[in-house]
């Protein structure tokens, strides 16, 4: 995917003149580091003293060993899976080469390189994601917990490799800052993993190669910050990485500033990204996750280096624990909205690990657990590495006495019921700041689980580059469980990871009560002179779920869509449907009532145009079920949906 004239201006419609002006002297530094890279300073007598603790490792629970352990031999014999494609590649892998595609990414000046049209480069996502090199901090893991220095020469042989095939600002891995920012932390825990092989020295601290390597990347990271449109969850991670290696590789004459400026521009952008309630302002779950990673590793890298670092930083990793808590349902998973690129800021734990539960098992260990918190039963490798370096912290703020179920700053209710009956409400801003890279046009939706399993389904996300139809369905307001009108989304898209036009959402009524009825109501302005006004009731006693949609103040078509989760079946007659699923070995079931007055049809993994389909993760995509009614409404009727759950 090239990007047209058109969407340069319209991205350019988007900046302020401070963030234009900053772009323009980019662009001029790039032009002048073409022909004039520095030599790194030389390095001498450098020590690396951000080790782990005495004992740590022997805190790390046997079953998350295990499963790291099985991760890291899987990796040994070369197999790993990226974005739903599985690689057997990984003994010696080809680091410009996708996969998906065959293609490799031209060489040449890193600026040069045309990363967002696949026909040169191939999907750069699946060329850049084993470059952030997390699974060689999953194979040092393993080092550090078996002692078998055949994970640490792994690791070691490709290392070297990587920095031969990549040196400085040549070629598709010096383009994006997120990716330089989270391989840095990546190299961080490399160094302190392997810390107990006699090779770890020479690899680090005493090989010239990796101490360029590691000098050109936060010199990029010092030159090139996400501005002013762009500065969300990417500076996170930039500030992130240079931070980490600043405290635990400052061996450098600029070490110093670079610490300095990083922990100043972490901690105003961790406050900018996230709202005083603790979501994230993306409103994008995934990302949610990723910066709070980030936020709570680059704390761990100031309390091993002893650098203090603001109370106002760890407050927001707080609110932000505290806010995961309160969204998930009973099996620990949060909401799927926005966009989700399975994107981790530290990775030391094999597959089965939750990663929410990581989480929070990592914030009781900081910032110690709520009455009203999930249990969390499952165990990981990361929490203890974490918590053996994180000063436990209790700012002095005052918590929430009880579970929140209502976000108004971001606009997300969620109402619970009996049975593990759990219904997300959006009604919050579109995205953040002027291009809402993230957002999906989603006002109104709901998304519904009982027991954990997707009912009335968010669909995801699937792809970022490369298939334009794909990305647009999957950010519709068609591909989401609320109402579309004259066949247009509520905000519109001038591209991939931009939006020109937001619609705005207001909530009217937000009353959860898990005892009685809880009560949602909001209306948004996305289709200009019609406003949509959405109204939910959760019926405790009756297990029943009522959703009223109208349109006021215009007359026109309507299409009302919701999305059952993959493993919803569905019996649609007239405007009922039977749904029905397995948990645990236990059939369920639920009735769904649609509005009579639109004609309605079941629609499953249909390709022209995508209807019908659910993304578990990035780069996957499986059929599902997408009711969709359609229909006229006049400025005054009421669409009324119940779902009722049975048993």
């Amino acid at each position: 995917m090239t990007m047209s004239a058109g969407w340069y201006l319209r991205r350019l419609s988007r900046m302020g003149p401070r963030e234009v002006g900053g772009r323009a002297v980019d662009a001029v530094r790039r032009r002048r580091w073409r022909s004039a890279l520095p030599d790194s300073p030389r390095v001498t007598g450098a020590r690396f003293t951000a080790v782990l603790p005495a004992g740590t490792i022997a805190e790390v629970p046997p079953d998350a060993a295990k499963r790291l352990v099985a991760e890291a031999d899987r990796l040994m014999a070369g197999h790993a899976e990226f974005f739903g494609v599985v690689r057997d590649d990984m003994a010696d892998p080809d680091w410009w080469r996708d996969p998906k595609t065959g293609r490799r990414a031209p060489s040449g000046y890193a600026f040069d390189v045309p990363y967002r049209n696949e026909e040169a480069v191939g999907d750069v996502k699946q060329i850049w994601e084993p470059s952030r090199h997390q699974y060689l901090t999953v194979l040092a893991a393993a080092y550090a917990i078996t002692g078998d220095e055949r994970y640490a020469e792994r690791v070691a042989e490709h290392l070297r490799q990587w920095w031969a095939a990549n040196p400085p600002l040549r070629g598709v891995h010096w383009i994006s800052g997120i990716e330089l920012g989270i391989r840095l932390l990546s190299w961080v825990w490399i160094r302190r993993l392997l810390d107990g092989w006699p090779g770890a020295a020479g690899l680090f601290e005493g090989n010239p190669v990796a101490l360029d390597q590691i000098w050109h990347h936060q010199r990029w990271l010092a030159a090139f910050p996400s501005r002013g449109s762009s500065a969300n969850n990417h500076i996170v991670a930039e500030a992130a990485g240079q931070f980490a290696a600043a405290c635990a590789f400052g061996w450098f004459p600029s070490s110093a500033r670079w610490r300095a400026d990083a922990l100043a521009s972490l901690e105003r952008h961790l406050r900018s990204n996230t709202f005083i309630s603790g979501l994230n302002r993306e409103l994008a779950t995934e990302y949610h996750g990723l910066v709070l990673e980030l936020g709570l590793a680059a704390v761990a890298e100031a309390d091993a280096a002893g650098v203090p670092v603001p109370a106002t930083l760890r407050l927001v990793l707080l609110r932000m624990t505290d806010a995961l808590a309160a969204v998930v349902d009973g099996r620990l998973r949060p909401p799927r909205q926005g966009d989700a690129d399975d994107g981790h800021g530290l990775v030391v734990d094999g597959e089965g690990t939750d990663r929410w539960g990581s989480l929070l098992a990592t914030g009781d260990a900081v910032f110690g657990r709520l009455a009203w918190w999930p249990e969390v039963t499952g165990t990981d490798v990361r929490t203890p590495l974490l918590a053996a370096l994180l000063r436990p912290s209790a700012p002095g703020v005052k918590r929430p006495a009880s579970r929140p179920s209502h976000f108004a700053d971001a606009g997300m209710t969620i109402l619970r019921g009996p049975g593990e009956i759990w219904c997300r409400c959006d009604g919050g801003p579109h995205g953040f700041l002027s291009i809402a890279a993230h957002a999906h046009a989603d006002a109104l939706s709901v998304e519904v689980r009982h027991d954990g399993v997707d009912v009335l389904a968010d669909p995801g996300t699937f792809c970022y580059h490369g298939q334009p139809e794909w990305r647009q369905y999957f950010r519709s307001t068609l591909g989401h469980n609320t109402l579309q009108w004259e066949g247009a989304d509520q905000s519109e898209s001038g591209g991939p990871f931009l939006w020109t036009r937001h619609a705005r959402s207001r909530v009217l009524v937000a009353d959860a009560s898990e005892d009685g009825v809880s009560r949602w109501c909001a209306e948004h302005d996305g289709y200009g002179d019609a406003v949509h006004r959405r109204r939910v009731e959760l019926t405790a006693a009756s297990k029943e779920l009522r959703v009223v949609d109208e349109v006021r103040g215009a007359r026109g078509t309507v299409r009302l869509a919701f999305h059952l989760g993959p493993e919803i079946a569905a019996e649609l007659v007239g405007n009922r449907a039977v749904l029905t699923w397995t948990r645990d070995g236990e059939d369920r079931s639920a009735l769904l009532d649609l509005p009579g007055q639109l004609s309605w049809r079941a629609h499953r993994g249909e390709t022209s145009p995508p209807l019908g389909w659910y993304s578990a993760g990035f780069g996957r995509k499986e059929p599902s079920t997408t009711l969709v009614g359609t229909g006229r409404a006049d400025g005054t009727e009421e669409f009324t949906t119940v779902l009722g759950f049975r048993g």
